[in-house]
């Protein structure tokens, strides 16, 4: 019964169990020329199902701050999850990720950025990663209907892994393509992000995320989404490969 329960509520939350490579993309904050915003949710979960206990706990706060000439942005993303059954930890994860972005006047479609990243999940591979790298942002494409960004960035990453036994540095390369389209009078959008994250001193050791986005607007406050995501990792720490892919069909409230 405790694993009907542990399976019940993993399915409310597929995304997390692969979230060893994270769309930062599909978080970013388009807050235009406001120059604080703050999201943040916490819920606690109890379930007894026959002396079958399960408590979870779900923690996450987004925040951006721009700069008076909105040229500087800082942004902040956190989360934390636990589930505990019978005094055992079912899953607990979290994931922070803190980015500065500078945007620069005489190239108004070029950022400069730098970020830094730690995550913990005790049921992937690699149960912990931190990571903090550099790199630049261009918008390719600005027209009525289409908008794109690209970018490429160095990052230096230490992975730990308990099943495997080992401690990873690596010089890693992070490279991401993203486009969108918004339909007239606000029909639907698409949103398609693509990550690739190779080695660079071994192009056979890669990851790569895709994540696929439609949104479809009901009225002004209700919305229904599809969200894919496909996720490769070439070589684990157990030099085994490593896939994940989930489809996620929902409702999303705006008030």
């Amino acid at each position: 019964m405790t694993r009907i329960l542990l399976l019940t509520l993993l399915c409310l939350f597929p995304g997390l169990l692969s979230a060893q490579l994270v769309n930062i993309e599909a978080k970013r904050m388009q807050t235009d020329s406001v120059r604080f915003a703050l999201n943040a949710d916490f819920s606690f979960n109890h379930t007894n199902n026959d002396g079958n206990q399960v408590n979870q706990i779900d923690a996450a706060i987004t925040t951006q701050m721009k700069s008076r000439d909105l040229r500087k942005i800082y942004f902040f993303l956190g989360n934390y999850r636990l589930i505990n059954s019978e005094g055992n930890n079912l899953q607990n994860a979290w994931f922070l990720h803190g980015r500065f972005n500078y945007k620069f006047d005489e190239l108004p479609l070029l950022r400069i950025e730098s970020f830094i990243q730690g995550q913990y999940n005790q049921l992937l591979v690699v149960e912990q990663r931190n990571l903090l790298g550099a790199g630049l942002r261009v918008k390719w494409m600005d027209r009525e209907r289409f908008s794109g960004y690209a970018g490429n960035s160095y990052m230096y990453e230490a992975e730990y892994s308990d099943q495997a036994g080992t401690t990873d540095y690596n010089h890693r390369n992070s490279t991401y393509l993203t486009l969108s389209y918004a339909a007239g009078a606000g029909k639907f959008s698409v949103t398609n992000t693509v990550y690739y994250q190779p080695l660079y001193r071994d192009l056979s050791d890669y990851r790569i995320l895709e994540q696929f986005r439609l949104d479809i607007p009901l009225s002004g406050w209700l919305k229904v989404f599809t969200l894919y995501n496909y996720y490769f990792d070439s070589k684990t720490p157990l030099n085994t490969e490593e896939y994940t892919s989930n489809l996620n069909i929902g409702v999303g409230v705006s008030l």
